[in-house]
């Protein structure tokens, strides 16, 4: 069958589930969101064209990310929510109606198994991948608010040390819209720490054109949140992602502590 036309199930029963969940009832304020955890392709579309190591690059996952939000929830008690396949067959942080959705180019990596593709088979991977996982957070979301538990959104990222031949000198950075409350308090507390270059909406700032998790779950459901970026040679180890763990741990558990219940619900 044509793999191209979206004319059968792109994820089978030989597939692994989209959708990667731990500490489903922790008791943590924070709900963690990781769009891009994972760099899994589905068997019935091969490598997408590319070799072994453009599939290990930034282009195809958050570096890093999926080692720090592990640890992360397990040290607040926190659910973490997150995306087990590549950004390369659909980007779960973006509106699937931008051209970077399904990307034909990534920084200046052509992906030819994104070319050509039918509406049909773009739709086929919408379906598979993104719905559910976003239909996931909606779900629990939902679940949350209906037993009045304070919640506050955070997305979990990684960004590269260069990009386009320029130095980023950010170690991390908030990213942010419209909410006011939660990252202005975690601006503080990283400023506060005293080794860290942070990024005001550095190296990315949040828009609706551009992004979709905050927007659409945090901002339209009316709770605080922010965006965080780690830079990916602090986190490219073990060592690296349990530091930063540990380190955002301390610090989101402060802001927890500092905000009231009131505020989070």
């Amino acid at each position: 069958m044509d793999t191209t036309t979206g004319t059968t199930f792109l994820l089978t029963d030989e597939n692994v589930p989209p959708v990667h969940e731990q500490n489903a009832d922790g008791r943590s304020s924070f709900l963690f969101t990781c769009d891009h955890y994972g760099r899994l392709i589905p068997r019935m579309l091969g490598d997408l064209g590319l070799s072994g190591s453009e599939l290990t690059r930034h282009i195809a996952w958050d570096i890093g990310i999926a080692g720090v939000a592990e640890q992360l929830a397990g040290q607040l008690d926190a659910h973490l929510v997150a995306q087990r396949y590549s950004r390369l067959v659909i980007d779960c942080n973006r509106p699937p109606h931008v051209a970077s959705s399904i990307p034909l180019i990534s920084e200046a990596t052509t992906i030819p198994g994104n070319e050509g593709l039918t509406r049909e088979a773009a739709e086929a991977r919408r379906q598979a991948i993104f719905d559910p996982y976003h239909r996931r957070i909606d779900e629990i979301i939902d679940r949350r608010l209906r037993a009045g538990k304070p919640t506050a959104l955070v997305s979990l990222h990684s960004f590269t040390p260069v990009y386009a031949g320029i130095d980023r000198p950010w170690h991390i950075g908030t990213l942010y819209h419209r909410d006011t409350v939660l990252p202005p308090l975690l601006l503080k507390h990283l400023r506060g720490e005293g080794d860290l270059v942070v990024g005001n909406n550095e190296p990315y700032a949040v828009s609706d054109e551009t992004d979709y998790t905050i927007p659409v779950h945090g901002e339209r459901r009316g709770l605080m949140n922010t965006g965080i970026e780690i830079r990916q040679d602090l986190i490219s180890d073990q060592a690296g992602q349990k530091a930063w763990a540990d380190r955002l741990a301390r610090i989101l558990a402060e802001i927890e502590t500092t905000l009231s219940a009131e505020k989070l619900s």
